[in-house]
């Protein structure tokens, strides 16, 4: 058993995980249905922003966005071909591995990800007080340049 599990938590500390995981759904409820106003399903939306939030690079790995996305490789793969067929991201060999296949955004995929980051961002920006997630500086920086939590 680990120290984690031995321990006993208090009724602030279930009230807490309760809070967070009630926004975080509540945030990923809107997500799905921004995506779907869209006309793209919500793992449509992730593919997108996983690969054009994809650190140092304008593109991502199958393998890359498989483990971003959570789910298995042929998955993934099936993802990116029915994407493909709707014309938002494009795939090709890459140039310094041939047994790697780069997936990058087209124009379309572009267009749709945009508006919908812009919707995530004012949504995030609406849950500022409510929690912080570590590593999303770009939404939590603010705070530390007005000093405030």
């Amino acid at each position: 058993m680990s120290e984690a599990e031995g321990r006993i938590l208090g009724k602030d500390q279930y009230e807490a995980l309760s809070e967070f995981r009630y926004q975080l759904r509540r945030f990923l409820h809107f997500s799905e249905t921004a995506a779907r106003s869209e006309g793209l399903t919500p793992l449509q939306y992730l593919l997108l922003l996983h690969i054009r939030g994809f650190p140092g690079r304008s593109w991502a790995s199958v393998g890359e966005l498989a483990e971003r996305l959570q789910l298995q490789h042929h998955g993934v793969v099936a993802l990116i071909s029915r994407c493909e067929k709707l014309g938002l991201v494009q795939r090709q060999r890459s140039q310094s591995d041939r047994r790697q296949v780069e997936v990058s955004l087209l124009p379309a995929g572009e267009t749709h990800l945009a508006r919908l980051a812009g919707l995530h961002e004012a949504e995030l920006q609406s849950l500022q007080g409510t929690f912080r997630v570590a590593r999303i500086t770009s939404f939590n920086d603010s705070d530390e340049r007005t000093g405030t939590d």
